[in-house]
């Protein structure tokens, strides 16, 4: 039997009996808690973002908390999580908020639009659902569960399709119970409504979606167009002294922007060259497992070079070249709290795995 209920009202009762209530942004709510959580949660699942977001609200309880840390220490505290420029942003609008509203998130759309990495249906997110705002939302789970329900054709990410969703989603979002409503649709996408077993039965809007109905669901959203993603080669350097490796900060803007990473060559050429610049012998150079990276848009095959430096003398000849505070000798025993690019990560853990097989054959 055709449930008479509005799309709204069938929406909240799922979440009466099934949405999620206990996540750690749900608890003791506040703008700066949600944005927190908002930006973690852009393109990463809940069960990864819940440590970080723990750590990081320990470290960062507020705004100002947030504003007055070196961008380092934040970055460090975002290893893991991938997608940096999200934490950037997120930095960049905490000193933001403190120095043009008093510490204090703002609570007015615009202003909160206005932000550094924040877009529209991120600002709705917030502020429905930390303050009861009627703001309608569209972010990833939600695109999912409407495509289908309308039978709306396309790509979410061509404007034409993304207007029509958010027709779709003003019309739909009710003026009462916003938090629960908005909370509810994100949820549902996020388990129900997936993006390859969709689970109509268990789906409250399921019996008028127009996908379920002509059995086409997993056609809706439409897929983005394919493209021939180009594949990079990178060499890096990787000097080690006693338990220390030589890292280089990379610059603000661009891949692996602000982070701490081996000093990178186009070529192997290059990377022997620069040793040989430093007075180093390039015969001493060991290759450690070399491994592919994949960004959005390109594969990086990355070989790491280990050149063990003489304690004697040697560091003196890269000292020499080191930028204040662009550089670093990072102890792999006591990590300095930076932020490490997931290469970085990878090779260090390689490294830590070399260093252990070592000291056991002694």
């Amino acid at each position: 039997m055709k449930s008479t209920a509005s799309f709204a009202s069938r929406i909240n009762t799922w979440y009466d009996n099934h949405g999620r209530k206990t996540l750690p942004w749900q608890q003791d709510k506040t703008p700066y808690r949600v944005w927190v959580s908002e930006i973690m949660l852009q393109q990463t699942q809940v069960a990864t973002v819940i440590p970080y977001y723990l750590n990081f609200m320990q470290r960062f309880p507020d705004v100002l908390t947030l504003a007055n840390a070196p961008e380092d220490e934040v970055l460090h505290y975002w290893t893991g999580l991938g997608y940096y420029a999200r934490a950037r942003n997120l930095h960049k609008a905490a000193k933001t908020i403190r120095d043009q509203y008093q510490g204090e998130f703002p609570t007015d759309f615009e202003q909160v639009l206005s932000l550094p990495g924040i877009g529209r249906s991120t600002a709705g997110a917030v502020l429905s659902l930390s303050l009861g705002q009627h703001h309608p939302i569209l972010d990833g789970n939600v695109k999912r569960v409407l495509a289908r329900h309308g039978a709306i054709a396309g790509w979410p990410g061509q404007k034409a399709v993304e207007e029509q969703l958010w027709q779709l989603t003003n019309a739909l979002t009710p003026e009462q119970d916003i938090q629960k409503y908005n909370q509810a649709m994100m949820d549902i996408g996020a388990s129900i409504c997936t993006r390859s077993k969709p689970n109509c039965a268990e789906c409250p809007v399921a019996i008028d979606c127009k996908a379920q109905l002509m059995g086409r669901q997993t056609e809706f959203p439409g897929k983005k167009p394919k493209k021939t993603i180009p594949e990079k080669a990178a060499w890096m350097l990787v000097l080690q002294k006693d338990n220390q490796v030589y890292l280089a900060k990379r610059p603000p803007a661009g891949i692996w922007g602000g982070l701490w990473c081996f000093p990178e060559f186009s070529t192997e050429q290059a990377l022997k060259q620069h040793i040989e610049a430093l007075g180093h012998n390039t015969a001493k150079l060991e290759p450690l497992i070399g491994f592919r990276h994949t960004f959005s848009h390109f594969h990086l095959d990355i070989q790491p070079m280990l050149l063990n430096l003489d304690i004697q003398g040697a560091a003196h000849s890269v000292d020499a070249v080191m930028e204040q505070n662009q550089s670093l000798w990072y102890n792999i025993n006591h990590p300095s709290k930076v932020g490490l690019a997931a290469a970085t990560e990878r090779v260090l853990a390689n490294l830590g795995s070399l260093f252990q097989s070592a000291v056991s054959k002694e």
